[in-house]
């Protein structure tokens, strides 16, 4: 875990600067830069919603084969039950394919997907990749408050691949305070897009849940990405598109909807990351939450310290 706790340092021992990418890699960030990003997600948001039959059905079977998808873990194994891509895209699950960490002090995974990174925010400053960090303060859009409550806590960044479950559940119990939407832009999520744009998930948009649990604020960010044509969450439905230009700000304060640990938060269509922020001495991440491990949805990923 140190390595994802503090900034990689060099042979000579000072900080190690941004990873090295090769021309081609550097070629595939910069042309992300000229995209039209939101278009291209809204014309994602639209194809996948199409109905077309035995066309869905093999565009499924294409896709499970190309992304090695365990379809057997679905609820509905059989491609041609599924009228859209989208419908598939964010299938369920069979009730017996994520046990819950049974463990009443056990911080479950919110998703299925890689770790990027996960430790200690230092001060206010977060690890992205190898020689890149990015503020607290700009992540959690500018808020003051929150920025303080989660100083020198703990955060943890998981990335879903186009292969794995798409539906965001609880890690914790806890009750909805607030919503803030951040429009931004859409820059993939991928390893090699997160390792060359600079301060990507304070760029991306991004929809900030904020719950109040037995040991204070947990925040789980939902970070939109480039054919992400949806983000929604179990309380308000879909919230983008559309996608705005100001930072929008929801408070539920005491009537916001209680969620037990393990319950449906929201969904993504095709891949993206979520980012959680625990309050500072309040979790110890397992030993094994280290940059490119592979988590499962409900499973145990730390330890809550802090007392309930």
């Amino acid at each position: 875990m140190a390595a994802a706790m503090h900034q990689p340092m060099s042979a000579e021992g000072r900080p190690a600067g941004p990873e090295r990418l090769s021309p081609g890699r550097r070629l595939y960030v910069a042309l992300q830069y000229a995209l039209p990003q939101h278009a291209l997600s809204g014309l994602m948001f639209r194809l996948t919603r199409l109905r077309l039959g035995p066309l869905t059905g093999l565009a499924i079977r294409v896709f499970a084969q190309l992304f090695r998808v365990d379809l057997r873990e679905a609820a509905e194994p059989a491609p041609r039950a599924y009228a859209s891509f989208n419908a598939f895209f964010t299938r369920a699950l069979r009730e017996d394919a994520r046990p819950m960490a049974a463990a009443p002090d056990a911080l479950l995974s919110p998703v299925d997907g890689t770790v990027s990174q996960a430790g200690r925010v230092d001060d206010e400053r977060l690890i992205q990749a190898k020689g890149r960090g990015y503020g607290l303060g700009e992540l959690l859009g500018g808020d003051e408050d929150l920025t303080l409550a989660f100083r020198n806590g703990s955060f943890a960044t998981l990335y879903l691949s186009p292969r794995d479950y798409h539906r965001i559940h609880m890690p914790v119990d806890g009750r909805l305070r607030r919503m803030i939407h951040v429009p931004g832009r859409l820059f993939s999520v991928n390893p090699t897009t997160v390792a060359g744009v600079p301060r990507l998930f304070a760029r991306n948009e991004r929809v900030i849940c904020l719950f109040e649990t037995a040991f204070g604020p947990v925040a789980v960010i939902l970070v939109g990405a480039i054919f992400v044509g949806s983000i929604e969450t179990a309380w308000a439905g879909r919230i983008t598109p559309p996608r705005g230009h100001r930072i929008s700000n929801a408070e539920y304060g005491d009537e916001g909807p209680v969620l037990a640990r393990g319950a449906e938060l929201g969904r993504f269509n095709m891949g993206s990351t979520v980012i959680l922020l625990i309050p500072s001495d309040s979790v110890r991440w397992s030993p094994d939450l280290a940059p490119e491990a592979t988590v499962h949805c409900r499973s145990r990923i730390g330890t809550i310290t802090a007392a309930c």
